[in-house]
């Protein structure tokens, strides 16, 4: 007998507006590990549920000035200091020359950069999720919309997050197994 406590609770509503309207409710009230699932785009989901992530283009963008400065470097190292060459009068140092290489590099490593944060930080891949393994929640990607709230949230207590997520007009309230 498994006696370890569920993931999260998710709740079962009609449509993408009482999805929505449910999702501001429950960070209005203080909730912070909320997740909305719908199979298509709710307008205003993500800022109902409080995702204001901006990691990913920073860290692309550290990743594209760090690229840019590396290449810089590596070519003044290269024709200034470790093999100094010249050729034709030119300067060993030539910034103008060392522009576009250093460019081409710092897209490719802002790249880089940018979808390896995006898999990170979304924890991917996953093999499996717990609400897989909840019956109606796979029809989640064809007609039904999901307000799940887990269990590590510091606001979240069993018994009146049920009584909340049925308040907010849930049609259906179950337990995600862990």
């Amino acid at each position: 007998m498994n006696t370890a406590p569920p993931a999260a609770l998710l709740a079962s509503f009609p449509d993408a507006d009482s999805l929505l309207a449910a999702a501001r409710r429950a960070r209005q009230e203080g909730y912070e590990c909320i997740d909305g699932h719908s199979p298509f785009p709710v307008d205003g989901l993500a800022e109902a549920l409080g995702f204001d992530e901006r990691r990913v283009v920073l860290l692309a963008g550290a990743g594209f000035v760090g690229g840019f400065s590396l290449a810089l470097l590596a070519q003044w190292w290269m024709n200034a200091v470790d093999y100094p060459l010249n050729v034709g009068g030119r300067p060993l140092a030539a910034w103008v020359a060392f522009a576009y290489p250093a460019f081409e590099l710092a897209c490719l490593a802002g790249a880089v950069v940018g979808i390896a944060a995006m898999l990170l930080l979304n924890h991917l891949p996953r093999p499996g999720h717990p609400l897989l393994d909840v019956e109606p929640f796979r029809r989640a990607s064809q007609d039904r919309f999901f307000l799940s709230i887990a269990t590590v949230d510091p606001r979240y207590r069993p018994r009146r997050t049920e009584a909340f997520l049925r308040d907010l007009g849930a049609r259906q309230v179950l337990e995600v197994p862990p």
